[in-house]
């Protein structure tokens, strides 16, 4: 096995170049988001490779640092107990499945409004010119409220970016392994086990992607719902690969002993 966390770092060094190498060519950065970032099926800048290139953009610097660093304090840790291809594995399968529960959750708060609309007798040419950035019409306005229209725009116009989901799946997989780990926040240096600390991050998460509240001035611009996704796709992969761990050694403890 590897003692370097080579998968770690390669993945890291991936994030960088794809975020900062399109600062220094003009127009390539928005291009980028349109190619790589996860959009909603509906829109036609979606492709389904996007659920996994959109784990390797990043929002700003900010957003691009503590995905990274989280990624490489506890990747780091489970690359070198896994090894680099189940590591890896589990990184793309959690980060995936972050952004498939992420596009489900929008998908329904979407399609509700949007089948108001047909029912109300409103051409679907015209909801899909209101997507595209037009004013909804006088008829959209009495059918629907105007925060509902907004947040029909916004799920269906808005990408989303980053590793957060993966990130989240790996805090799920060191907190099943490493329970009694002692983890604190940087604006909240105080040490708690990880299986409370991580338990609470997902809790409060939750309880954001539900209300809308966040802690954070741009807390509108988080996907929640993404990190919820990779911390359930983490728990699922962490179950099913102790399941098979067992059940190897239930199979030897019987037929070898």
């Amino acid at each position: 096995m590897n003692s370097r966390p080579v998968g770690t770092i390669t993945l890291i060094v991936i994030n960088a170049i794809l975020f900062f190498v399109p600062k220094f060519v003009e127009g390539l950065d928005m291009k980028m988001l349109g190619w790589l970032a996860l959009f909603f099926p509906k829109n036609e800048l979606f492709h389904v490779g996007q659920f996994v290139t959109s784990m390797f953009m990043h929002g700003g610097p900010a957003h691009l640092f503590f995905n990274m660093f989280a990624l490489f304090s506890f990747g780091t840790v489970l690359e070198l107990r896994w090894g680099l291809r189940k590591f890896l594995t589990f990184y793309l399968v959690v980060g995936i499945g972050a952004g498939v529960i992420y596009t489900v959750v929008n998908y329904v708060q979407f399609i509700g409004p949007y089948n108001q609309l047909l029912d109300a007798g409103i051409a679907r040419s015209d909801i899909n010119a209101f997507l595209n950035y037009s004013r909804p019409s006088m008829k959209m306005l009495a059918t629907l409220p105007r925060e509902e229209l907004r947040d029909m725009l916004s799920i269906f116009g808005t990408p989303v970016v980053g590793a957060s989901g993966a990130i989240y799946g790996i805090l799920v997989a060191f907190g099943v392994l490493y329970p009694n780990a002692k983890l604190m926040l940087i604006f909240f240096p105080v040490p708690v086990a990880a299986k409370y600390f991580i338990t609470g991050l997902l809790l409060f998460d939750l309880f954001s992607g539900i209300t809308g509240f966040s802690i954070f001035v741009a807390g509108g611009g988080i996907a929640h719902f993404a990190h919820i996704g990779g911390a359930i796709i983490g728990f699922i992969l962490m179950w099913f690969w102790g399941s098979l761990k067992n059940r190897h050694a239930h199979y030897e403890a019987r037929y070898f002993r």
